[in-house]
């Protein structure tokens, strides 16, 4: 029979071998957060089955039932609660963590705990139990102050907080793990932006939307120092890129992601231009000149991602869905600010 033909035998081999390695089920820590609760029902359409471990403090009903989709509550710090989940699974996406500067500071133990402590248990356990990739969302705050007008992935880590420095520390953790049947990438996003069925708004263009839209005004603290974001659709989307992209192109590398690098003011001054030209700006003096600014050019180089969405479009769609009263309370309302909520859950 033609089976019998070497030829024949090789591509079934390569066809075997290509399933073998084919990423179909993925495991997501944080996945009911604010990237993941747009993330997780994305990945779904593309064809992919997640399980989302979370512990769920702004609620499970941020993700809509399906069967390509298990949702578990659950503390990364509990290994053992993890590991027959990571079992069913090909891919991480670890996502979960103590986010920003002032949410970490509120309980540096805590983000100690979580951010840095669970890091390396969880990446060993993944590559015990054959995870073949594993994503690990950093953060572009990693740079510190830097005054090249393109801050790129080979140039130095400067943190200048707990939170990114321990972001740092947890790059270096996994690349040390890295092998060929252990793929391991790191992304470095920009501040992101948007609406989201789980909604942040304690995060700059989100505030600043909010703002403007319910209170008619805005006030700009300094205003020149840059902030890097990324509309939370093209994040999702680069996750994707990662989890498709050749293991031989991404094993061991860091992207930074995202769009271009505008002052706050000029931030403020797109959300006016959107929400109305009754919204006032206001300027005030500030301590705080921190000023982040990033290149994207590897990851479209390498992998030929490029942001799609502008701030307009972020600043539309919080508009859109402050009309459509999906964020009601948007002001006062704790689920949207994490230090409010993890204040009045007293997370340990």
């Amino acid at each position: 029979t033609r089976d019998d033909f070497p030829w024949n035998k090789r591509l079934v081999q390569i066809f075997r071998w290509k399933m073998s390695n084919e990423i179909k089920k993925i495991f997501i820590t944080g996945g009911a957060g604010y990237v993941g609760a747009m993330l997780v029902p994305y990945l779904v359409s593309k064809g992919y089955e997640v399980i989302v471990y979370d512990l769920m403090i702004y609620g499970e009903d941020v993700i809509d039932k399906s069967p390509k989709i298990k949702l578990v509550r659950g503390d990364i710090r509990d290994q053992n609660k993890m590991k027959p989940l990571l079992q069913e699974c090909d891919a991480v996406i670890h996502l979960a963590c103590i986010s920003n500067d002032p949410s970490f500071e509120l309980n540096p133990d805590l983000g100690k705990s979580i951010n840095l402590d669970s890091f390396e248990p969880l990446v060993k356990l993944s590559k015990e139990v054959g995870i073949k990739r594993f994503i690990y969302a950093s953060s572009s705050s990693v740079y510190g102050v830097k005054k090249e007008k393109n801050v790129n992935e080979e140039m130095s880590l400067e943190p200048l907080t707990d939170y990114s420095k321990f972001k740092a520390d947890c790059e270096k953790i996994l690349h040390n793990y890295t092998s060929n049947d252990f793929v391991t990438v790191v992304i470095r996003p920009a501040t992101v932006c948007g609406y989201s069925r789980r909604q942040r708004l304690d995060v700059v263009v989100n505030i600043l939307s909010n703002l403007a839209y319910h209170k008619r005004e805005i006030t700009v603290f300094g205003g020149k120092q840059l902030r890097p974001n990324i509309h939370i659709s093209d994040m999702i989307r680069a996750y994707e890129v990662l989890l498709k992209a050749s293991s031989k192109i991404v094993n061991k590398k860091i992207y930074n992601a995202g769009y271009e690098n505008f002052s706050v003011l000029e931030l403020a001054e797109k959300t006016k231009s959107v929400i109305g030209d009754d919204v006032k700006l206001i300027t005030s003096p500030t301590d705080d000149n921190r000023s982040y600014h990033v290149s994207s050019k590897k990851i479209s180089d390498e992998l030929g991602f490029i942001a799609k969405h502008s701030i307009e479009d972020a600043v539309r769609d919080m508009k859109n869905a402050f009309e459509k009263n999906l964020l009601p309370n948007s002001l006062d309302d704790e689920i949207y600010f994490n230090i409010k909520r993890m204040n009045s859950m007293n997370l340990k």
